[in-house]
């Protein structure tokens, strides 16, 4: 059971759930308030959405060698234009303005995510540095939408997205359940994650066999931007406002962090839907511990960084081998004198 991919990750977020126990014995606990659901795990769930949709995407970048640093911007474009949209609307409440703005977000994120795939499959440039540019360029285009302010909008059928509710459970989180299983769904019933897998593993002998890996880059950009797209939805849709200069502000490194913690490989060629989905959560719930445990604001991020790199350590097969003091020391020779004449005939030779 240890040697499964998913051990390790399930267990680390198994106990980060169980030490929140001592600080807040209800941590567990889910009540039903007013027709929802509510408790500690439900806003893990909830809040966490967005970063698995994210760690979604770059998963499958990751997977053929790239990487996607723009997906934060892109988070904050979707977001701005959605609520500009809605706020100039002369019916801001009106559901066709609500999928207007979802539309507009989406089309604009594919758009981007295509200048990232062409960059890198087309153009040859780095990958890091490809979406770099989008990274920093996009950040300004987003407050560029919203002026520099926080826009604010009110609208009910847009707060549905990552703030509202449908059959009890949060819409957001069965919003991001659909998304994995359908790219479950498409990489691991079919070929595409094979050969996905493939492009990454060795470029030069899947060329060989003809897999056209300028499309699969461009693709698995393009999702990217995507599933960023819907994420920067959730967050501006929870709120009820766009911030161009916070939102999804370091997404793009929890991204990161949550597909190497789920056993994705940086150098390419495999990639762990499932795997990514449990790092995405232990994000999460580090976030929230940090409240339910009462650790000062001012060394959060060092918190987490320590259970990252715990939880790094843990999954290296190599540390594990060094700190297993079960293993049996080396077994001397059989016949140490024959295995020292054969050593002086070997010098001697």
């Amino acid at each position: 059971m240890t040697k499964h991919r998913l051990f390790w990750p399930a267990a680390v977020l198994l106990v980060l759930l169980l030490a929140n126990v001592a600080f807040n014995h209800d941590f567990f606990a889910i009540r039903v308030k007013e027709g929802h659901l509510y408790g500690s795990l439900i806003d893990i769930l909830q809040f966490g959405a967005p970063l698995v949709l994210v760690a979604l995407g770059m998963s499958l970048v990751i997977a053929t060698r790239g990487i996607d640093l723009s997906v934060g911007s892109t988070v904050a474009i979707s977001g701005a234009l959605a609520c500009e949209h809605i706020a100039t609307s002369a019916s801001p409440a009106a559901l066709s303005t609500v999928l207007e703005a979802v539309g507009v977000s989406l089309a604009v994120a594919l758009a981007l995510g295509l200048i990232n795939g062409v960059l890198v499959a087309r153009l040859d440039v780095q990958p890091i540095i490809a979406t770099l540019m989008l990274m920093v360029a996009g950040r300004g285009v987003a407050q560029l939408i919203t002026d520099g302010q926080i826009l604010t909008v009110s609208s009910a059928p847009y707060k549905l997205i990552g703030g509202g509710y449908w059959l009890t459970i949060p819409f957001a989180v069965i919003l991001a359940a659909a998304l994995v299983a359908l790219t479950g769904l498409l990489t691991r019933r079919t070929a595409l994650g094979l050969l996905i897998e493939s492009v990454g593993g060795n470029p030069t002998a899947s060329r060989l066999v003809g897999i056209r890996a300028t499309g699969l880059l461009v693709l698995v950009y393009v999702f990217s931007a995507l599933c960023a797209a819907v994420a920067g939805l959730m967050i501006s849709s929870n709120v009820s406002s766009a911030d161009g200069n916070n939102a999804g502000l370091w997404i793009e490194l929890d991204a990161i962090l949550a597909v190497v913690i789920g056993g994705g490989a940086l150098t390419g060629g495999r990639f762990s839907l499932g795997g990514t989905v449990l790092g995405a959560l232990i994000i999460q719930t580090l976030t929230t511990s940090v409240y339910s445990m009462g650790i000062p604001p001012e060394t959060t991020l060092v918190f987490k960084a320590l259970v990252v790199i715990a939880v790094c350590l843990v999954q290296s097969s190599a540390f594990r081998a060094k700190v297993d003091l079960r293993r049996p020391s080396p077994r001397p020779p059989l016949n140490p004198g024959r295995t020292r004449n054969v050593e002086k005939h070997e010098v001697g030779a």
